[in-house]
């Protein structure tokens, strides 16, 4: 994939290309702030921008802005969300609209291979992609979700972190008619109308990160 990346921090931006060209990722910019984000990505045409949520002047939302930029101005490179912070609502802002080549990725994260190059891939490709770490602890916190039997809550969990049916049932190891059936139970339990079977899986991932109790930040306030 042709990767760029955009974090304030140098450790982190050095870090990580390091990194990515080792798994053989080309990285085709980097940048310390949004500002100059547009100009390269239309000089260099990345499959995907690995964003950092906090950034300069204010260290506040800058990322999910650039993310929602790029998204909208170039909806053929896929946007990956870098962030220390457990938080639902800032990955239901980032699904709001669509699933399609978004994704949201835990910083104690960023070193493992295997995280980095599945969030990388499915982001690259169209998918979605959310930090199974953050995930389990929303699972873990969430007490709306009473309605859902124990497979149903894990069905959903599967479908935050961005797998389709396929993919879930392969995770699962069951049929694709089960995984089929759960989602529709999901649906029903969560009280989504009926509409396009996309559509249906972004209300009830927002549903379920919006409903969910902020889980605390991975580090302390303050760091990015």
């Amino acid at each position: 994939m042709r990767v760029m990346i955009v974090d304030d921090s140098l450790l982190v931006r050095e870090g990580l290309s390091a990194l990515l060209t080792r798994r053989g990722h080309t990285v085709v910019g980097v940048a310390e702030t949004p500002s100059p984000v547009p100009a390269l990505v239309r000089a260099s045409t990345p499959d995907v921008v690995l964003v950092d949520i906090k950034m300069p002047p204010t260290f506040t939302d800058e990322g999910l802005r650039l993310a929602a930029g790029l998204r909208a101005q170039h909806p053929d490179i896929g946007v990956l969300v870098l962030s220390q912070y457990v938080v639902g609502s800032y990955v239901a802002s980032l699904l709001a609209d669509s699933h399609d080549g978004v994704g949201y990725l835990l910083k104690d994260n960023i070193l493992r291979p295997e995280i980095l190059d599945d969030a990388i891939d499915r982001v690259g490709t169209r998918g979605a992609f959310v930090d199974p770490t953050l995930v389990a602890r929303m699972v873990a916190a969430d007490t709306s979700l009473a309605a859902l039997s124990d497979r149903e809550r894990e069905v959903l969990s599967l479908m935050a972190e961005g797998l389709s049916d396929r993919g879930i049932a392969e995770k699962l190891v069951v049929s694709l008619q089960t995984v089929y059936t759960h989602v529709q139970h999901v649906f029903t339990k969560l009280d989504l109308p009926t509409s396009s079977s996309d559509n249906r899986r972004v209300r009830a991932v927002v549903a379920y990160l919006v409903g969910t109790p902020e889980a605390s930040t991975t580090h302390p306030p303050g760091n990015h």
